[in-house]
């Protein structure tokens, strides 16, 4: 019973999440870093706030040399799309509470190198929307796996209720039949009962008439005993 209100619980959590139907939306916009505009890409993610930032730093690290900046994290050589830029820093920083966070990824142009700047821009809003897929498939796993455990659960629930039902039918199948045998034996006991009860009449009945018939008999051996006292 447990493990059905557990697996019920785990379901009405999952689908009211509304993490099933996300959609990440990536907008582009400035924020200040070091006093200068510095442009990226930002999302605004729902889901727990902590675990989007635990996400995020995690992502942001993987991504190359990190250095906290004030509320931001510096990501020198980063590797965007395949690509490892030796001399491009971007900027990383995530923000939220309860149900909603957001994360921006951006950079100052000023501290890159390449002929190609929209290039990087381009990467940096797709390593933006790569991480809000990645994380909302993987907050949507962890529903899966619980939900998993817990139909697991059920089944193994499932399976033992099975077996001690199969324990049970024995046991009853064994039950009626000493039942049976019983009911037999106390047949045959009453039978028995009542044959004794007749045997034991009869025997009183033949103990008063063998009684009864040992007294002439006395009187006939004491008249002989008295003859043979008289001869002489």
């Amino acid at each position: 019973m447990k493990q059905n209100k557990f697996f019920i619980a785990v379901l009405l959590l999952a689908c009211g999440s509304g993490l099933w139907a996300q959609k990440v939306s990536v907008n582009k916009n400035t924020e200040k870093v070091r006093g200068e505009n510095a442009t990226g890409y930002v999302a605004e993610l729902s889901g727990p706030a902590e675990a989007v930032m635990s996400a995020w730093n995690k992502y942001v690290r993987e991504m190359g040399k990190g250095k906290a900046v004030g509320e931001y994290v510096s990501v020198s050589q980063p590797a965007l799309g395949g690509t490892v830029y030796e001399k491009g820093i971007v900027y990383a920083k995530v923000s939220g509470r309860g149900q909603t966070a957001t994360v921006w990824l951006g950079l100052l142009e000023g501290e890159w190198s390449v002929n190609d700047i929209s290039l990087v821009y381009k990467e940096l809003e797709q390593t933006v929307y790569r991480f809000g897929v990645k994380f909302y498939r993987d907050q949507i796993q962890l529903q899966i796996d619980e939900a998993q455990q817990a139909v697991e659960a059920v089944e193994r629930s499932q399976t033992r209720l099975l077996n001690q039902n199969k324990d049970l039918a024995n046991k009853l199948t064994s039950n009626e039949a000493e039942k049976v045998r019983l009911e037999k034996q106390l047949e045959n006991n009453v039978l028995e009962h009542a044959a004794l009860t007749t045997r034991l009449e009869n025997n009183r009945k033949a103990q008063d008439s063998v009684a009864a018939a040992m007294i002439p008999i006395r009187k006939v051996l004491e008249m002989y005993q008295e003859k043979q006292r008289k001869v002489n």
